[in-house]
């Protein structure tokens, strides 16, 4: 028995009962039932392949059900069956070594498109199948990316950035109280830039964010990723990737005209382009009041909640957003 077969299954409740797989009506009965002989196959670990075909069905079935209309109609239940797929079908995978990023991919869109289950074990099970996943020899075998990445150099088009008005900049304060900041920008919906809050963190600390760390620790995760200069281009669209083939492809060879994804001009605006505005039909815009700023690594930005805002990335670059109330 594999080591990773035993880490996967060890991830797993650890008796058969433990998996409750009860739904409301809306899942019928035979899918319940297909769900249940999948599960046994895999506890019992004899017929694996017929429990990968068995996965792979349920999640055929249910992902059909979670494209039917709009995201906000599709219910939890159907959710939470392909969640259930995506797991059975990535234990499964365990049973072959050379199956590891496969099997990485499949709990990453269980995350992605599915619900949490079972105390999050696809998180946990990840994990595990990261550890077996060596990043330094993966990279050696991603079509050379160290190779490549040490000799190309990321051309980013910097545009030309005027001087920020006088009076117009973002105010900065360096780590202020909570009640400080609270009452005097929480409250008033005034933004700010916190400096030295997230000096702890090891990304800043240490600096270890790069093109080449991001690749190396999660080039094999599946993530979303938008495409187009801006939301309101017809071209705009979202897709799944890994994030190894989101760097190779629009980071590594973005001179090739393709265009930057998270990293391009993202407007948040409804209809206004902010660098080419078009004021015949918006002319308000251009006696707009606004406020701006220069973001240095480590800053925060606090964006007061239905705030519009404009954001353009400089250069290649990474940044971590929150939302709270």
């Amino acid at each position: 028995m594999s080591s990773l077969w035993a880490e996967a299954i060890a991830v797993l409740p650890p008796k058969l009962e433990d998996i409750h797989l009860e739904f409301n009506k809306i899942v019928n009965e035979s899918l319940v039932f297909l769900l249940k002989q999948t599960a046994a196959l895999l506890y019992e670990g004899q017929d694996i392949a017929k429990c990968l075909q068995l996965s792979q069905t349920i999640i055929d079935f249910s992902w059909e059900r979670l494209n039917i209309g709009t995201w906000r109609d599709v219910d939890k239940e159907w959710r939470r069956v392909f969640s259930y797929g995506c797991l059975f079908k990535a234990v499964c995978l365990c049973k072959k070594e050379s199956a590891v990023r496969e099997a990485i991919k499949t709990c990453d869109k269980g995350l992605l498109m599915g619900m949490a289950i079972l105390d999050n074990i696809l998180i946990r099970l990840v994990k595990v199948l990261q550890n077996h996943n060596n990043p330094k020899k993966r990279a050696l075998e991603d079509v050379g990316f160290h190779q490549n990445s040490s000799q190309k150099r990321l051309q980013v088009a910097v545009p030309c950035i005027k001087e920020i008005q006088a009076g117009m900049e973002v105010p900065r304060i360096h780590c202020p109280s909570l009640e400080h900041f609270r009452a005097q920008y929480l409250i008033p919906h005034k933004p700010v830039i916190l400096q030295g809050i997230v000096d702890h963190w090891p990304a800043v600390r240490d600096s270890k964010w790069s093109v080449e760390y991001i690749h190396e620790i999660a080039g094999c995760r599946t993530v979303p990723v938008e495409l187009g200069s801006r939301y309101t281009d017809d071209e705009w669209s979202q897709t799944l990737m890994t994030v190894g083939e989101f760097i190779d492809k629009y980071i590594l060879h973005q001179e090739e005209g393709n265009p930057i994804g998270y990293l391009a001009q993202h407007q948040l605006f409804e209809q206004v382009d902010v660098d080419q505005p078009d004021l015949v039909n918006f002319p308000e815009f251009e006696s707009a009041e606004f406020q701006e700023c220069i973001l240095s690594p480590g800053d925060v930005l606090f964006i007061p909640v239905s705030y519009w805002h404009y954001v353009r990335s400089l250069d290649v670059s990474f940044s971590v957003s929150f939302w709270w109330s």
